[in-house]
Protein backbone atom coordinates (compact mmCIF):
# COMPACT_ATOMS: atom_id res chain seq x y z
CA UNK A 1 0.00 0.00 0.00
CA UNK A 2 3.01 2.26 -0.53
CA UNK A 3 1.52 4.12 -3.47
CA UNK A 4 -1.16 6.79 -3.70
CA UNK A 5 -4.47 5.03 -4.19
CA UNK A 6 -8.02 4.97 -2.94
CA UNK A 7 -10.88 2.56 -2.46
CA UNK A 8 -14.36 1.92 -1.11
CA UNK A 9 -15.57 0.13 2.01
CA UNK A 10 -18.70 -1.90 1.28
CA UNK A 11 -19.78 -5.21 2.77
CA UNK A 12 -21.20 -7.60 0.13
CA UNK A 13 -24.46 -7.97 2.09
CA UNK A 14 -25.11 -4.29 1.22
CA UNK A 15 -25.25 -4.93 -2.51
CA UNK A 16 -28.68 -4.89 -4.18
CA UNK A 17 -30.25 -7.99 -5.69
CA UNK A 18 -33.30 -10.21 -5.79
CA UNK A 19 -32.75 -12.61 -2.91
CA UNK A 20 -32.98 -10.49 0.23
CA UNK A 21 -29.25 -10.02 0.81
CA UNK A 22 -26.26 -9.00 -1.28
CA UNK A 23 -23.50 -11.48 -1.99
CA UNK A 24 -20.94 -12.75 -4.47
CA UNK A 25 -23.23 -12.71 -7.50
CA UNK A 26 -23.68 -10.42 -10.53
CA UNK A 27 -24.05 -7.23 -8.46
CA UNK A 28 -20.60 -7.82 -6.93
CA UNK A 29 -19.10 -7.89 -10.43
CA UNK A 30 -21.02 -4.74 -11.34
CA UNK A 31 -19.56 -3.08 -8.27
CA UNK A 32 -16.03 -4.04 -9.36
CA UNK A 33 -16.80 -2.48 -12.75
CA UNK A 34 -17.88 0.69 -10.95
CA UNK A 35 -14.64 0.71 -8.97
CA UNK A 36 -12.59 0.35 -12.15
CA UNK A 37 -14.47 3.10 -13.97
CA UNK A 38 -14.19 5.47 -11.00
CA UNK A 39 -10.41 4.83 -10.72
CA UNK A 40 -10.55 2.99 -7.38
CA UNK A 41 -7.86 0.48 -6.39
CA UNK A 42 -9.36 -1.23 -3.33
CA UNK A 43 -12.60 -2.91 -2.29
CA UNK A 44 -12.60 -3.28 1.48
CA UNK A 45 -15.05 -5.79 2.97
CA UNK A 46 -16.06 -6.74 6.49
CA UNK A 47 -15.40 -10.35 7.60
CA UNK A 48 -17.11 -12.87 5.31
CA UNK A 49 -17.41 -15.57 7.97
CA UNK A 50 -20.74 -17.20 8.95
CA UNK A 51 -23.28 -15.05 10.76
CA UNK A 52 -26.27 -15.99 12.88
CA UNK A 53 -29.36 -14.14 14.21
CA UNK A 54 -28.45 -15.26 17.73
CA UNK A 55 -25.21 -13.30 17.39
CA UNK A 56 -26.98 -10.23 16.02
CA UNK A 57 -25.91 -11.18 12.46
CA UNK A 58 -22.53 -9.62 13.27
CA UNK A 59 -19.64 -10.68 11.04
CA UNK A 60 -17.39 -10.12 14.06
CA UNK A 61 -19.07 -12.90 16.10
CA UNK A 62 -18.90 -16.08 14.10
CA UNK A 63 -18.83 -19.85 14.49
CA UNK A 64 -15.54 -19.95 12.56
CA UNK A 65 -12.53 -17.76 11.87
CA UNK A 66 -11.89 -19.75 8.66
CA UNK A 67 -15.25 -20.55 7.08
CA UNK A 68 -17.24 -18.46 4.61
CA UNK A 69 -20.82 -17.33 5.00
CA UNK A 70 -23.22 -19.50 2.92
CA UNK A 71 -25.64 -16.56 2.93
CA UNK A 72 -23.31 -14.82 0.46
CA UNK A 73 -23.29 -17.66 -2.08
CA UNK A 74 -24.55 -16.61 -5.50
CA UNK A 75 -27.60 -18.58 -6.60
CA UNK A 76 -27.07 -17.36 -10.17
CA UNK A 77 -23.60 -18.95 -10.15
CA UNK A 78 -25.09 -22.24 -8.94
CA UNK A 79 -27.58 -22.13 -11.82
CA UNK A 80 -24.80 -21.48 -14.35
CA UNK A 81 -22.89 -24.48 -13.00
CA UNK A 82 -25.95 -26.72 -13.28
CA UNK A 83 -26.34 -27.15 -9.50
CA UNK A 84 -29.66 -25.32 -9.76
CA UNK A 85 -32.08 -24.78 -12.61
CA UNK A 86 -33.35 -21.45 -13.85
CA UNK A 87 -36.85 -22.30 -12.62
CA UNK A 88 -35.45 -22.67 -9.09
CA UNK A 89 -34.73 -18.95 -9.02
CA UNK A 90 -38.25 -17.93 -9.97
CA UNK A 91 -40.95 -17.11 -7.47
CA UNK A 92 -38.70 -15.87 -4.66
CA UNK A 93 -40.44 -14.01 -1.82
CA UNK A 94 -40.82 -10.25 -1.84
CA UNK A 95 -38.02 -8.97 0.37
CA UNK A 96 -37.90 -5.50 1.93
CA UNK A 97 -36.12 -2.84 -0.09
CA UNK A 98 -33.12 -1.09 1.39
CA UNK A 99 -32.37 -3.53 4.19
CA UNK A 100 -31.39 -7.13 4.81
CA UNK A 101 -33.97 -9.39 6.41
CA UNK A 102 -31.48 -11.99 7.55
CA UNK A 103 -34.01 -14.52 8.77
CA UNK A 104 -36.14 -14.41 5.63
CA UNK A 105 -33.15 -14.37 3.29
CA UNK A 106 -31.52 -17.34 4.99
CA UNK A 107 -34.77 -19.30 5.13
CA UNK A 108 -35.20 -18.84 1.39
CA UNK A 109 -31.58 -19.44 0.41
CA UNK A 110 -31.07 -22.42 2.69
CA UNK A 111 -33.69 -24.43 0.80
CA UNK A 112 -32.06 -23.66 -2.54
CA UNK A 113 -28.57 -24.36 -1.22
CA UNK A 114 -29.74 -27.76 -0.01
CA UNK A 115 -31.31 -28.42 -3.42
CA UNK A 116 -28.07 -27.41 -5.12
CA UNK A 117 -26.09 -29.78 -2.91
CA UNK A 118 -28.40 -32.69 -3.72
CA UNK A 119 -28.21 -31.95 -7.45
CA UNK A 120 -24.41 -31.69 -7.32
CA UNK A 121 -24.19 -34.92 -5.36
CA UNK A 122 -26.39 -36.72 -7.85
CA UNK A 123 -24.31 -35.43 -10.75
CA UNK A 124 -21.15 -36.84 -9.15
CA UNK A 125 -18.56 -35.14 -6.99
CA UNK A 126 -15.72 -33.57 -8.93
CA UNK A 127 -12.01 -33.99 -8.31
CA UNK A 128 -11.62 -30.33 -7.35
CA UNK A 129 -13.84 -30.99 -4.34
CA UNK A 130 -11.52 -33.72 -3.12
CA UNK A 131 -8.54 -31.38 -3.51
CA UNK A 132 -10.47 -28.74 -1.58
CA UNK A 133 -11.10 -31.18 1.29
CA UNK A 134 -7.41 -32.06 1.45
CA UNK A 135 -6.18 -28.50 1.10
CA UNK A 136 -8.44 -27.07 3.81
CA UNK A 137 -8.35 -30.06 6.17
CA UNK A 138 -6.75 -28.07 9.01
CA UNK A 139 -10.01 -26.27 9.76
CA UNK A 140 -12.69 -27.75 7.50
CA UNK A 141 -13.24 -31.15 9.13
CA UNK A 142 -13.63 -29.66 12.60
CA UNK A 143 -15.92 -26.90 11.32
CA UNK A 144 -18.24 -29.28 9.46
CA UNK A 145 -18.46 -31.63 12.44
CA UNK A 146 -19.04 -28.68 14.76
CA UNK A 147 -21.96 -27.48 12.63
CA UNK A 148 -23.47 -30.96 12.60
CA UNK A 149 -23.16 -31.29 16.38
CA UNK A 150 -24.59 -27.82 16.98
CA UNK A 151 -27.74 -28.99 15.21
CA UNK A 152 -27.78 -32.32 17.04
CA UNK A 153 -27.58 -30.63 20.44
CA UNK A 154 -30.16 -27.90 19.71
CA UNK A 155 -27.61 -25.09 19.45
CA UNK A 156 -26.40 -25.49 23.03
CA UNK A 157 -22.86 -24.19 23.66
CA UNK A 158 -20.26 -26.87 23.03
CA UNK A 159 -19.22 -26.73 26.70
CA UNK A 160 -22.64 -28.28 27.48
CA UNK A 161 -22.26 -31.20 25.09
CA UNK A 162 -21.63 -34.73 26.41
CA UNK A 163 -18.19 -34.75 27.97
CA UNK A 164 -16.72 -37.18 25.45
CA UNK A 165 -17.55 -34.76 22.63
CA UNK A 166 -16.89 -31.63 24.64
CA UNK A 167 -13.41 -32.90 25.46
CA UNK A 168 -12.89 -34.45 22.03
CA UNK A 169 -12.25 -38.08 22.91
CA UNK A 170 -10.87 -39.65 19.69
CA UNK A 171 -13.34 -42.54 19.69
CA UNK A 172 -16.31 -40.22 20.21
CA UNK A 173 -15.16 -37.93 17.41
CA UNK A 174 -14.72 -40.87 15.04
CA UNK A 175 -18.23 -42.12 15.81
CA UNK A 176 -19.72 -38.63 15.44
CA UNK A 177 -18.06 -38.21 12.05
CA UNK A 178 -19.51 -41.52 10.87
CA UNK A 179 -22.99 -40.60 12.11
CA UNK A 180 -22.83 -37.10 10.60
CA UNK A 181 -21.03 -37.87 7.33
CA UNK A 182 -23.85 -36.63 5.12
CA UNK A 183 -24.36 -33.40 7.03
CA UNK A 184 -20.61 -32.77 7.09
CA UNK A 185 -20.34 -33.24 3.33
CA UNK A 186 -23.21 -30.81 2.78
CA UNK A 187 -21.47 -28.16 4.87
CA UNK A 188 -18.19 -28.83 3.07
CA UNK A 189 -19.99 -28.31 -0.25
CA UNK A 190 -21.16 -24.86 0.86
CA UNK A 191 -17.62 -23.95 1.83
CA UNK A 192 -16.29 -25.30 -1.47
CA UNK A 193 -18.76 -23.24 -3.47
CA UNK A 194 -18.12 -20.12 -1.37
CA UNK A 195 -14.37 -20.40 -1.95
CA UNK A 196 -14.77 -20.90 -5.69
CA UNK A 197 -17.04 -17.87 -5.96
CA UNK A 198 -14.84 -15.57 -3.89
CA UNK A 199 -11.70 -16.60 -5.77
CA UNK A 200 -13.42 -15.97 -9.10
CA UNK A 201 -14.53 -12.53 -7.88
CA UNK A 202 -11.01 -11.75 -6.67
CA UNK A 203 -9.49 -12.77 -10.01
CA UNK A 204 -12.03 -10.60 -11.85
CA UNK A 205 -11.23 -7.63 -9.60
CA UNK A 206 -7.48 -8.09 -9.89
CA UNK A 207 -7.68 -8.09 -13.69
CA UNK A 208 -9.33 -4.68 -13.43
CA UNK A 209 -6.74 -3.24 -11.09
CA UNK A 210 -8.84 -3.68 -7.94
CA UNK A 211 -7.44 -5.42 -4.83
CA UNK A 212 -9.66 -7.02 -2.18
CA UNK A 213 -9.01 -5.91 1.40
CA UNK A 214 -10.43 -8.41 3.90
CA UNK A 215 -11.05 -8.04 7.60
CA UNK A 216 -9.70 -10.31 10.32
CA UNK A 217 -11.23 -9.94 13.80
CA UNK A 218 -8.58 -10.53 16.44
CA UNK A 219 -10.83 -12.59 18.73
CA UNK A 220 -13.14 -15.51 18.04
CA UNK A 221 -16.48 -16.39 19.53
CA UNK A 222 -16.48 -18.89 22.41
CA UNK A 223 -19.17 -21.00 20.73
CA UNK A 224 -17.07 -21.61 17.65
CA UNK A 225 -15.35 -24.48 15.94
CA UNK A 226 -12.01 -22.78 16.62
CA UNK A 227 -12.28 -22.78 20.41
CA UNK A 228 -13.83 -26.26 20.51
CA UNK A 229 -11.11 -27.71 18.26
CA UNK A 230 -8.18 -25.86 19.90
CA UNK A 231 -9.15 -25.59 23.56
CA UNK A 232 -5.53 -25.51 24.69
CA UNK A 233 -4.99 -22.22 22.86
CA UNK A 234 -7.53 -20.34 25.01
CA UNK A 235 -7.77 -19.61 28.71
CA UNK A 236 -10.53 -22.03 29.76
CA UNK A 237 -11.37 -23.54 33.14
CA UNK A 238 -11.91 -27.22 34.03
CA UNK A 239 -15.50 -27.04 32.77
CA UNK A 240 -14.23 -25.65 29.48
CA UNK A 241 -15.67 -22.23 30.10
CA UNK A 242 -13.61 -19.02 29.75
CA UNK A 243 -11.63 -18.08 32.86
CA UNK A 244 -11.14 -14.57 31.51
CA UNK A 245 -12.67 -12.68 28.61
CA UNK A 246 -11.80 -9.83 26.28
CA UNK A 247 -12.77 -6.17 26.29
CA UNK A 248 -11.37 -2.68 26.66
CA UNK A 249 -11.01 -0.59 29.83
CA UNK A 250 -13.11 2.43 30.83
CA UNK A 251 -12.37 5.54 28.81
CA UNK A 252 -13.85 8.87 27.80
CA UNK A 253 -16.60 7.14 25.84
CA UNK A 254 -17.64 4.56 28.45
CA UNK A 255 -17.27 4.74 32.22
CA UNK A 256 -17.51 0.93 32.46
CA UNK A 257 -15.44 0.04 29.41
CA UNK A 258 -16.54 -2.57 26.88
CA UNK A 259 -17.07 -6.20 27.88
CA UNK A 260 -16.83 -8.20 24.65
CA UNK A 261 -16.86 -11.62 26.28
CA UNK A 262 -14.66 -13.49 23.78
CA UNK A 263 -12.22 -16.01 25.24
CA UNK A 264 -8.66 -14.76 25.60
CA UNK A 265 -5.71 -16.42 23.88
CA UNK A 266 -3.29 -18.55 25.88
CA UNK A 267 -0.21 -16.98 24.33
CA UNK A 268 2.23 -19.39 25.97
CA UNK A 269 0.42 -22.30 24.33
CA UNK A 270 0.30 -20.35 21.06
CA UNK A 271 4.07 -19.82 21.21
CA UNK A 272 4.75 -23.48 22.05
CA UNK A 273 2.73 -24.51 18.98
CA UNK A 274 4.67 -22.15 16.72
CA UNK A 275 1.60 -19.90 16.38
CA UNK A 276 0.27 -22.48 13.93
CA UNK A 277 -3.41 -21.52 14.35
CA UNK A 278 -2.62 -17.90 13.56
CA UNK A 279 -0.35 -18.85 10.68
CA UNK A 280 -3.04 -21.05 9.14
CA UNK A 281 -5.61 -18.33 9.68
CA UNK A 282 -3.51 -15.73 7.92
CA UNK A 283 -2.66 -18.16 5.14
CA UNK A 284 -6.37 -18.78 4.59
CA UNK A 285 -7.19 -15.08 4.48
CA UNK A 286 -4.36 -14.21 2.13
CA UNK A 287 -5.58 -16.90 -0.24
CA UNK A 288 -8.98 -15.19 -0.39
CA UNK A 289 -7.93 -11.51 -0.28
CA UNK A 290 -4.99 -9.46 -1.47
CA UNK A 291 -4.44 -7.93 1.97
CA UNK A 292 -6.19 -7.94 5.34
CA UNK A 293 -7.03 -5.54 8.13
CA UNK A 294 -6.49 -6.88 11.67
CA UNK A 295 -9.24 -5.57 13.90
CA UNK A 296 -8.18 -4.42 17.41
CA UNK A 297 -4.49 -4.74 16.54
CA UNK A 298 -3.49 -3.40 19.94
CA UNK A 299 -4.62 -6.71 21.46
CA UNK A 300 -1.61 -8.35 19.81
CA UNK A 301 0.65 -6.03 21.81
CA UNK A 302 -1.21 -5.95 25.13
CA UNK A 303 -4.81 -6.89 25.88
CA UNK A 304 -7.39 -6.11 28.55
CA UNK A 305 -8.20 -9.32 30.42
CA UNK A 306 -11.39 -9.43 32.50
CA UNK A 307 -12.51 -12.17 34.93
CA UNK A 308 -15.34 -14.08 33.29
CA UNK A 309 -17.74 -13.47 36.19
CA UNK A 310 -17.60 -9.68 35.85
CA UNK A 311 -20.54 -7.75 34.42
CA UNK A 312 -18.48 -4.77 33.25
CA UNK A 313 -14.95 -4.26 31.98
CA UNK A 314 -13.85 -2.16 34.96
CA UNK A 315 -11.99 -4.85 36.91
CA UNK A 316 -9.67 -6.00 34.16
CA UNK A 317 -5.91 -5.98 33.81
CA UNK A 318 -3.45 -5.35 31.01
CA UNK A 319 -1.52 -8.42 29.88
CA UNK A 320 1.36 -8.37 27.45
CA UNK A 321 1.37 -10.52 24.32
CA UNK A 322 4.60 -11.77 22.70
CA UNK A 323 4.05 -9.46 19.75
CA UNK A 324 7.54 -9.32 18.25
CA UNK A 325 8.12 -13.07 18.61
CA UNK A 326 4.68 -13.60 17.04
CA UNK A 327 5.40 -11.37 14.06
CA UNK A 328 8.87 -12.80 13.55
CA UNK A 329 7.21 -16.20 13.20
CA UNK A 330 4.69 -14.78 10.73
CA UNK A 331 7.39 -13.06 8.69
CA UNK A 332 9.34 -16.28 8.32
CA UNK A 333 6.28 -17.70 6.55
CA UNK A 334 5.01 -14.49 4.95
CA UNK A 335 8.07 -12.31 4.20
CA UNK A 336 5.87 -9.44 3.06
CA UNK A 337 2.92 -8.98 5.39
CA UNK A 338 0.08 -7.21 3.53
CA UNK A 339 -1.62 -6.09 6.74
CA UNK A 340 -3.47 -2.95 7.83
CA UNK A 341 -3.50 -2.47 11.60
CA UNK A 342 -6.70 -1.15 13.16
CA UNK A 343 -5.12 1.07 15.82
CA UNK A 344 -8.12 3.12 16.95
CA UNK A 345 -9.24 3.67 20.52
CA UNK A 346 -6.92 3.52 23.53
CA UNK A 347 -3.46 3.34 21.95
CA UNK A 348 -0.33 3.35 24.11
CA UNK A 349 3.27 4.10 23.04
CA UNK A 350 4.14 0.39 22.84
CA UNK A 351 1.49 -0.09 20.13
CA UNK A 352 2.84 2.84 18.11
CA UNK A 353 6.39 1.53 18.51
CA UNK A 354 5.33 -1.93 17.32
CA UNK A 355 3.66 -0.50 14.22
CA UNK A 356 6.78 1.51 13.48
CA UNK A 357 9.11 -1.47 13.91
CA UNK A 358 6.93 -3.66 11.70
CA UNK A 359 6.30 -0.93 9.15
CA UNK A 360 2.56 -1.59 9.19
CA UNK A 361 0.08 1.14 8.24
CA UNK A 362 -2.41 2.20 10.89
CA UNK A 363 -5.75 3.94 10.43
CA UNK A 364 -6.79 7.61 10.59
CA UNK A 365 -10.45 8.63 10.83
CA UNK A 366 -11.48 12.10 9.69
CA UNK A 367 -14.69 11.91 11.72
CA UNK A 368 -12.59 11.90 14.94
CA UNK A 369 -10.63 15.02 14.01
CA UNK A 370 -12.67 17.93 15.31
CA UNK A 371 -12.67 17.87 19.08
CA UNK A 372 -11.15 20.73 21.06
CA UNK A 373 -7.53 19.60 20.59
CA UNK A 374 -6.95 21.27 17.22
CA UNK A 375 -4.49 21.56 15.49
CA UNK A 376 -2.65 18.66 17.12
CA UNK A 377 -5.37 16.08 16.62
CA UNK A 378 -3.71 13.09 14.86
CA UNK A 379 -6.84 12.49 12.78
CA UNK A 380 -6.64 15.85 11.03
CA UNK A 381 -5.29 15.39 7.50
CA UNK A 382 -2.33 17.74 7.93
CA UNK A 383 -1.02 15.39 10.66
CA UNK A 384 -1.29 12.14 8.69
CA UNK A 385 1.88 10.16 7.98
CA UNK A 386 2.28 8.71 4.51
CA UNK A 387 2.19 5.13 5.75
CA UNK A 388 -1.42 5.01 6.88
CA UNK A 389 -4.91 4.27 5.60
CA UNK A 390 -7.17 7.30 6.00
CA UNK A 391 -10.95 7.08 6.17
CA UNK A 392 -13.82 9.49 6.61
CA UNK A 393 -15.24 6.87 8.98
CA UNK A 394 -15.77 3.12 9.25
CA UNK A 395 -18.67 0.71 9.69
CA UNK A 396 -18.68 1.45 13.43
CA UNK A 397 -19.25 5.18 12.96
CA UNK A 398 -22.19 7.19 11.78
CA UNK A 399 -22.01 8.42 8.20
CA UNK A 400 -20.49 11.89 7.79
CA UNK A 401 -23.90 13.32 7.04
CA UNK A 402 -25.53 11.46 9.92
CA UNK A 403 -22.80 12.64 12.30
CA UNK A 404 -23.06 16.24 11.09
CA UNK A 405 -26.86 16.28 11.38
CA UNK A 406 -27.34 14.37 14.62
CA UNK A 407 -24.15 14.05 16.68
CA UNK A 408 -21.80 16.99 16.13
CA UNK A 409 -22.64 20.05 18.22
CA UNK A 410 -22.51 23.57 16.80
CA UNK A 411 -18.95 24.20 17.99
CA UNK A 412 -17.71 20.99 16.36
CA UNK A 413 -19.47 21.79 13.10
CA UNK A 414 -17.87 25.24 13.14
CA UNK A 415 -14.39 23.79 13.72
CA UNK A 416 -14.92 21.49 10.75
CA UNK A 417 -16.11 24.40 8.58
CA UNK A 418 -13.13 26.50 9.62
CA UNK A 419 -10.74 23.67 8.85
CA UNK A 420 -12.18 23.08 5.38
CA UNK A 421 -12.49 26.80 4.69
CA UNK A 422 -16.11 26.76 3.57
CA UNK A 423 -19.63 26.74 4.91
CA UNK A 424 -20.90 23.22 5.40
CA UNK A 425 -24.35 21.72 5.26
CA UNK A 426 -25.80 18.25 5.48
CA UNK A 427 -25.81 18.17 1.68
CA UNK A 428 -22.11 18.88 1.14
CA UNK A 429 -20.31 17.69 4.29
CA UNK A 430 -19.62 14.17 3.02
CA UNK A 431 -17.98 15.23 -0.25
CA UNK A 432 -16.02 18.06 1.32
CA UNK A 433 -14.69 15.51 3.81
CA UNK A 434 -13.83 13.10 1.00
CA UNK A 435 -11.93 15.90 -0.73
CA UNK A 436 -9.88 16.74 2.38
CA UNK A 437 -8.90 13.12 3.00
CA UNK A 438 -8.15 12.43 -0.68
CA UNK A 439 -5.86 15.47 -0.81
CA UNK A 440 -3.88 14.31 2.23
CA UNK A 441 -0.41 12.79 2.13
CA UNK A 442 -1.75 9.38 3.24
CA UNK A 443 -0.74 6.70 0.76
CA UNK A 444 -4.16 5.05 0.92
CA UNK A 445 -7.63 6.47 1.50
CA UNK A 446 -10.79 4.40 1.77
CA UNK A 447 -14.34 5.68 2.04
CA UNK A 448 -17.54 3.97 3.16
CA UNK A 449 -19.83 3.92 0.14
CA UNK A 450 -22.48 5.64 2.29
CA UNK A 451 -20.27 8.75 2.39
CA UNK A 452 -19.67 8.64 -1.35
CA UNK A 453 -23.47 8.58 -1.75
CA UNK A 454 -23.94 11.34 0.85
CA UNK A 455 -26.35 9.26 2.95
CA UNK A 456 -27.48 9.97 6.50
CA UNK A 457 -27.82 7.99 9.72
CA UNK A 458 -30.36 5.66 8.14
CA UNK A 459 -27.46 4.07 6.23
CA UNK A 460 -25.24 3.41 9.25
CA UNK A 461 -23.94 -0.17 9.40
CA UNK A 462 -23.25 -0.70 13.09
CA UNK A 463 -23.87 0.89 16.48
CA UNK A 464 -21.33 -0.81 18.76
CA UNK A 465 -23.40 -0.29 21.91
CA UNK A 466 -26.47 -1.98 20.36
CA UNK A 467 -26.66 -5.75 19.99
CA UNK A 468 -29.60 -5.72 17.55
CA UNK A 469 -30.60 -3.70 14.52
CA UNK A 470 -27.16 -3.59 12.91
CA UNK A 471 -25.60 -4.80 9.63
CA UNK A 472 -28.86 -4.36 7.70
CA UNK A 473 -28.31 -1.47 5.29
CA UNK A 474 -28.46 -2.16 1.53
CA UNK A 475 -27.79 0.26 -1.28
CA UNK A 476 -30.46 1.11 -3.82
CA UNK A 477 -30.17 -0.55 -7.19
CA UNK A 478 -29.67 2.75 -8.99
CA UNK A 479 -27.34 4.33 -6.40
CA UNK A 480 -24.15 4.11 -8.48
CA UNK A 481 -25.20 6.70 -11.00
CA UNK A 482 -23.00 8.00 -13.83
CA UNK A 483 -22.81 11.30 -11.95
CA UNK A 484 -21.40 9.66 -8.80
CA UNK A 485 -18.97 7.64 -10.90
CA UNK A 486 -17.68 10.68 -12.79
CA UNK A 487 -17.37 12.78 -9.65
CA UNK A 488 -15.42 10.08 -7.80
CA UNK A 489 -13.14 9.50 -10.77
CA UNK A 490 -12.41 13.21 -11.08
CA UNK A 491 -11.61 13.55 -7.39
CA UNK A 492 -9.33 10.52 -7.47
CA UNK A 493 -7.39 11.73 -10.51
CA UNK A 494 -7.16 15.31 -9.26
CA UNK A 495 -5.16 14.20 -6.23
CA UNK A 496 -2.97 11.64 -7.99
CA UNK A 497 -4.60 8.44 -6.76
CA UNK A 498 -5.54 6.93 -10.13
Amino acid sequence: MRRRASGILLHPTCLPGSFGVGGLGPKAYEFVDFLERSAQSYWQMLPLCPTEPGRGNSPYNSSSAFAGNPLLISLEWLARQGHLYDDDLNGCPRFPAGEVDYHAAMSFKRGLLQRAYQNWRTQGRDNDFQRFLAGEAYWLDDFCLFEALVERFDHRPWSQWPVELRDRYPGALEQARAESAGRMEEEAYYQYVFQLQLRELKAYANRRGVSLLGDLPIYVDFHSADVWAHQELFKLDHDKRPEVVSGVPPDYFSATGQLWGNPVFNWEAMRAAGYEWWQKRLERNLALYDLVRIDHFRGLVAYWEIPANETTAINGHWREAPVMDFFRALQRRFPSLPIVAEDLGYITPDVRETLCLLGLPGMKLFIFAFGEDNPDNPYQPHNYPRNCVAYTGTHDNNTMRGWFEGEADEATRQRLSDYLGRELSADNVAWESLRAVTASVADTVIFPLQDVLGLGAEARMNRPSHSQGNWGWRMAGDALSPEIEARLQALTKMYGRA
